[in-house]
């Protein structure tokens, strides 16, 4: 398996792998019970989604797509001074 998603939470990841599964490319979240070893610390990097190699290229676009939305949405929730809208 591959990794084709660095999630920035468990909720982005597993909302990566709905999006892939509902494609019909099965996805797993991995790493996830590590960031409650951490608490309340922002971790980057260690919940990721992955898929069978011959998935990759549908998947990582298909997980470009989900990242894409979810930052233009992240931005959208700040209004220009960044204090949240």
């Amino acid at each position: 398996m591959r990794i084709v998603y660095r999630a920035e939470n468990i909720i982005d990841a597993h909302l990566v792998r709905n999006v892939l599964e509902a494609a019909g490319i099965p996805a797993h979240v991995g790493g996830e019970y590590l960031t409650g070893a951490i608490g309340e610390l922002p971790v980057m990097g260690l919940v990721t989604v992955m898929v069978a190699e011959n998935d990759v290229p549908a998947a990582c676009r298909l997980a470009a797509e989900v990242d894409r939305e979810l930052s233009e949405r992240s931005a959208a929730d700040f209004d220009l001074d960044g204090e949240p809208a």
